[in-house]
């Protein structure tokens, strides 16, 4: 057993296709799959099972054949990791700002957040190889487990003891609507006078329509009454519907720091205690490369504008989960 064919079984089981995980590991198909089965003959199982497709491990015992295939991924996934986190260990000790770091952030954070920090991060430190990938919450959980990513960037709290939680600011909601009158003519709004039948909402699967829904009570109404016929892909998509048809949605503070004079006169904010979502940076807990965490973190709270630091008479919107 070797760690290049761990490396193989890992990428096999993460692409579910033998020229997708080959591609991964810049070898060809044939190679790939040659080392796969030299493991399994030499372990005597079926790590994989081949008929079907996708590929997926094997886990049960059946006909009096082994297979745990599963169970043999994710100790390879453990393996690897540990062997990675050896030069990562020599780097902190060091005192080096260096090496691969692989994040994941939510949909509704990426356009307005990477930009204030990304290439000022880049720039100050040359050795450090950033990879960014944009995920769902539920999807980043689950490769965060499986040593896919070493962090994120998104909003709790979440209920997982398996991660390390490090607040960064507080992002208001504000309410976006080109309708005159009671609500315009207010600076300031409270939940009730939003109207519930023209409320733009994200689609399943963010957690800012779950907060959402949790801020405007429409648990209740969403199962009972079929009131959304439309759900749209990104924060963006919601303020192109408000501006061509009319209607609110409820926007997170960042999404207005581009914003025109005519968009602005859309917006409304909340009155005390302002309803808010707290952004983190979330990291296994037992996770290695501390120092290049903490400088991400530093050049985050550097860029930010120094208002979501500073927020007082707030409420934190949950997230279901």
């Amino acid at each position: 057993m070797t760690l290049v064919q761990l490396e193989y079984i890992v990428m096999l089981d993460t692409y579910r296709n033998f020229s997708a995980a080959a591609e991964k590991c810049f070898v060809t198909q044939p190679t790939l799959s040659m080392q796969v089965q030299k493991l399994e003959e030499e372990l005597g199982i079926k790590i994989f099972d081949r008929s079907k497709k996708p590929l997926v491990a094997t886990e049960l015992v059946t006909d009096g054949k082994i297979k745990v295939g599963k169970e043999i991924i994710e100790l390879g996934r453990s393996v690897l990791s540990g062997t990675k986190s050896i030069t990562d260990i020599i780097s902190e000790r060091k005192g080096e700002i260096k090496g691969e770091l692989h994040i994941a952030i939510i949909p509704t954070l990426a356009p307005y957040l990477l930009p204030l920090f990304l290439n000022g991060f880049l720039k100050k430190y040359n050795d450090v190889n950033l990879k960014v990938i944009e995920l769902t919450t539920e999807r980043i959980i689950e490769q965060l487990k499986r040593n896919l990513i070493d962090a994120a960037i998104l909003v709790t709290p979440l209920d997982y003891t398996s991660v390390k939680t490090t607040p960064l600011f507080l992002e208001e909601f504000v309410l976006y609507s080109k309708k005159w009158g009671k609500l315009a003519q207010n600076k300031t709004i409270t939940i009730d006078e939003i109207e519930i039948d023209n409320l733009w909402l994200l689609e399943e699967g963010h957690c800012f329509r779950s907060q959402i829904i949790n801020l405007c009570d429409l648990q209740k109404l969403s199962r009972q009454e079929k009131r959304f016929n439309y759900e749209a892909g990104s924060i963006e998509t919601l303020m192109r519907m408000v501006e061509k048809n009319g209607g609110v949605t409820i926007l997170p503070e960042l999404a207005l720091m581009d914003f025109k004079a005519v968009q602005l006169k859309y917006v409304r904010r909340f009155k005390t205690p302002v309803p808010v979502r707290e952004v983190s940076l979330i990291t296994h807990r037992d996770f290695v490369k501390r120092r290049l965490i903490e400088a991400l973190k530093s050049e985050i709270i550097f860029n930010v504008p120094d208002k979501l630091l500073k927020k007082k008479k707030h409420v934190v919107v949950n997230i279901d989960q």
